[in-house]
């Protein structure tokens, strides 16, 4: 029986499939610490992954 291969996954060329990231603000807290902010990649919305594009149907031609 044949097995059906899933489509790949494309990785998201702007964040490279690291789609969130923790910059250190540079502010020590009281409890030692380190205040980050967590930023998330706006093209793939956090995913790291994009959509493949549509294909295009395939139309065979009869030979005459």
């Amino acid at each position: 029986m044949a097995q059906h291969t899933p489509a790949p996954t494309r990785i998201c060329p702007d964040c490279g499939g690291f789609p969130a990231v923790a910059i250190d603000t540079g502010i020590l807290l009281e409890d030692g610490t380190r205040a980050t902010l967590t930023v998330t990649c706006r093209p793939c919305q956090g995913t790291g992954t994009t959509h493949t594009p549509a294909t295009a149907p395939v139309v065979q031609r009869e030979h005459a």
